[in-house]
């Protein structure tokens, strides 16, 4: 039997902020919720997310054995994240300017894993880092990291939504788990549903991403024209505006560190720039996700230059 004191432990070590454990079991009211906002074609191009949908809520369905989930989330919070000046037009993501984070979290993970399996070499289990359908935002819930906010992102009490998730879902029980986070703790606050450039952001917690700004200028490309509001790749306008996230302290990882600062390229740089000097400055990050032709294309759907 794992202990859960050790396993926080060890997260801290491989340079995760949060850890919590949840026992593995099917999270029927997140499916119910997922299923309906399904139906409502709210996924727009995300068809992907229509297949494995039994899995997603049920990590036993992904891992043969599987008994507990760790969940562990990192802080990427940069100056960045605090918001653009209003005139800038080539705004970017922030968690876009570091590493491409599905590596760094995936050498953690395994860092994680790696401890565990020390005391205990018969320990079976799986990484995940946001490449399986596993909901880790409801499994966080689950583990007691936070609540899903109104923008339906993560939040956690102290970091705010600007943090990334890894999970390890472990073939062995522990002696104890975390507690469930109890109901939302956004009150009355609407910043999130009002600052959306496009409202996306629905009274239901969920995002249409028919109209969302960061599945627009990453995923697979759809018909239609939709002002982007001066982003080329994804979006933090509901996150910016968010209380929590305001008096969030940066990030403390230094592999979270931004690799480039955003506010000193112009649309023009990027409409000049070539494959190679993409490649070159950006392949270690997300950005090689949507590629240098998107990108342009994405400029050219915010219009004037500056």
């Amino acid at each position: 039997m794992l202990d859960r004191s050790t396993i926080k432990k060890l997260a801290a070590e491989a340079g995760f902020d949060l850890c919590g454990v949840a026992p593995c079991r099917h999270l029927d009211e997140g499916e119910r919720r997922f299923r309906e906002w399904l139906a409502q074609g709210r996924q727009a191009s995300l068809s992907y997310l229509e297949r494995n949908a039994e899995k997603r809520f049920d990590p036993r369905l992904l891992v043969e054995g599987a008994r507990t989930a760790v969940v562990c989330a990192v802080s990427y919070k940069s100056l960045t994240s605090e918001g653009y000046p209003a005139d800038h037009r080539a705004k970017i993501a922030s968690y876009a300017c570091t590493r491409d984070y599905h590596a760094t979290i995936k050498e953690m993970l395994a860092r994680l894993f790696g401890a565990l399996k020390a005391d205990r070499p018969a320990l079976g289990g799986r990484m995940f880092v946001d490449t399986a359908p596993l909901a880790e935002k409801q499994l966080a819930v689950d583990a007691g990291l936070g609540w899903l906010g109104r923008q339906s992102l993560l939040v956690t009490p102290r970091h705010g939504t600007y943090i990334l998730l890894g999970e390890l879902i472990l073939c062995d029980e522990t002696e104890s788990y975390d507690t469930p986070f109890d109901g939302p703790r956004c009150g009355e606050c609407r910043n999130c549903i009002d600052a959306c450039p496009t409202g996306a952001v629905a009274e239901n917690r969920t995002i249409d991403a028919r109209r969302c700004i960061s599945c627009r200028t990453i995923e697979r490309e759809t018909s239609g024209t939709l002002d982007l509001d001066g982003w080329i790749f994804g979006c933090d306008s509901c996150q910016s505006c968010c209380p929590y996230n305001r008096r969030a302290p940066l990030h403390a990882n230094p592999a979270f560190g931004p690799l480039f600062d955003p506010t000193a390229m112009t649309p023009a740089d990027w409409l000049a720039m070539t494959e190679e000097q993409f490649t070159a400055r950006f392949g270690h990050t997300s950005l090689t996700r949507s590629g240098l032709q998107r990108i342009q294309r994405n400029i050219g759907q915010n219009g004037r230059l500056k």
